[in-house]
């Protein structure tokens, strides 16, 4: 059987009088699976994780359009508006090593719920920042939030969901994307409404109501997460807490599982991961998996860091537009196009795949970014309204392709017992290149102008390139099956 091919299923675990018999990890995670097991707490666990990528979304994205005012009122130099903007990332890099290593450790939901604070309370504190300084210190320990929510999130996604059809993992990971794109234009709704209801004398501070406003459903997650949230059953089992793992089928799904009874009661615990657990990242058959998740996933952090997060500074500096168009057209894109893309890559997931859409989103790309870089400096209403189209394309293709499947890359073709540093080593690669691409973007686009476009290029070029050389479909496959697998065969050599 080829390593990249769907491992067959086990047999459900048998069943006595309606009674689910656990005798093992494999059978819960066959469970979780086949899909028969459906829960309304489980599907509120699926929203709650999508509600923490909502809010990582909202606080990236808060301070995409009052860069100009912060600049202003603080005296910034470019290099220090570049590190305002790229102070978040520096912290969820550190969150996400951080994050994955923890989830894997202590559980999904231990960490869930400990991140919600960094969120409430930094946002509050950059909404009253009275110098650059603390500003800049606010957003790292909020990025630091936001590093730790991704990789729980997206294991809780992974591990609520089963494996093909209606509601798999390929789908639920791809919602990630939408969830995103819903954050960023709801920021920019928030921007747009405070722009008619503040005086024009306080317009200013617009970007202060904005980032202050991330309290507000930070606090609703955190409330819902504590009434809802549970740890990920497939989680407990691979630590061989299988009473766990059956408390959680009760509660979560209404399964009625029970850990048969010549189960051993004192089976031996796995050893818990510790930082050296990054290393199992580059063993085979992981190595080439996590080449390649991090190589797309850095083309499309590039790309949606100088083209989504740049938008306002795009169609206000290189397209020469006003403050209320900058921030409709800012709030179109993200809605129209980058949001219905996203859904469409949850609807495609599961019947496409992650590779087809993540190689056609490149292409798209690809070929608007060379469009706007043969654009430059548009002149007259139909060149603008052409360039605004081709950042349309390069959102919509965001958000079905790469910006989809990126989290697909990083989680499903890893097992339980390592996801979360999968999904942590992926994210602190990935935000290394945003630091980067948030403190030079600013710098790039005052110094080479509308020839921006073609630094940018690199991006769906070297996400193609990525997914080229090796054609790996992490949909529907059964990280966990060939674990297991992997393991009886590396005993049966020993024996």
């Amino acid at each position: 059987m080829s390593p990249t091919s769907p491992l067959p299923a086990s047999t459900s675990p048998e069943t006595a009088s309606g009674t689910v018999l656990i005798r093992s990890a494999a059978d819960v995670s066959d469970l979780v699976n086949s899909g028969t097991a459906r829960g309304r707490h489980a599907r509120m666990i699926v929203i709650i994780a999508l509600g923490g990528i909502f809010l990582d979304a909202y606080d990236l994205s808060s301070l995409a359009y009052g860069l100009p005012d912060i600049t202003k009122e603080f005296g910034l130099s470019s290099a220090m508006a570049g590190l305002v903007t790229a102070s978040i990332s520096v912290g969820s890099l550190l969150g996400a090593l951080l994050g994955g290593w923890l989830v894997d450790r202590i559980g999904r939901y231990r960490v869930f719920m400990a991140n919600m604070l960094f969120f409430v309370v930094t946002a509050l504190v950059c909404a009253v920042a009275q110098d650059a300084w603390t500003l800049i210190s606010a957003r790292f320990v909020m990025g630091i939030g936001v590093g730790m929510d991704i990789p729980v999130a997206i294991a809780f996604l992974a591990e609520f969901s089963r494996l093909r059809g209606k509601g798999s993992k390929g789908s639920r990971t791809a919602a990630w994307s939408p969830a995103w794109y819903a954050a960023t234009s709801g920021c920019y709704l928030v921007i747009m409404l405070l722009y008619f209801v503040l005086p024009d004398a306080q317009l200013g501070w617009l970007w202060r109501f904005t980032v202050g406003f991330g309290a507000v459903p930070a606090l609703v997650v955190l409330l819902l997460r504590r009434r809802y949230m549970n740890e990920s059953p497939t989680w407990a089992a691979d630590q061989g807490d299988l009473e766990s793992a059956a408390k959680i089928l009760r509660q979560s799904y209404g399964v009625d599982a029970r850990v048969a009874d010549d189960v051993p009661a004192n089976t031996p615990r796995p050893p818990r991961p510790g930082p050296a657990s990054y290393a199992r990242l580059f063993t085979p058959p992981y190595r080439a998996r996590t080449i390649q998740s991090v190589t797309v996933g850095i083309a499309e952090t590039f790309g949606y860091n100088a083209v989504a997060f740049g938008l306002p500074v795009i169609i206000a500096t290189l397209m020469t537009q006003g403050p209320l168009t900058t921030i409709a057209s800012s709030f179109a894109l993200n809605l129209v196009f980058a949001l219905t893309g996203g859904l469409l890559g949850i609807r495609w997931a599961s019947t496409k795949g992650a590779w087809p859409m993540m190689s056609l989103g490149f292409t798209i790309q690809l070929v608007a970014i060379v469009v706007l870089g043969l654009i430059g400096a548009p002149s007259g209403t139909a060149v603008v309204t052409a360039g605004i189209l081709m950042l349309g394309a390069f959102m919509f293709a965001q958000g079905f392709g790469p910006g989809a499947h990126i989290m697909s890359y990083a989680s499903l073709g890893f097992p339980t017992s390592m996801r979360g540093v999968s999904i942590g080593f992926n994210q602190a690669v990935l935000r290394l290149g945003s630091t980067l691409t948030l403190f030079f973007f600013p710098i790039l686009s005052t110094g080479l102008g509308t020839d921006v476009y073609w630094v940018i290029l690199a991006a769906p070029v070297l996400g193609l390139i990525a997914l080229l050389v090796k054609r790996w479909e992490p949909v529907g496959f059964d990280a966990d099956a060939e674990e297991r697998a992997l393991a009886g065969t590396g005993a049966a050599a020993r024996s």
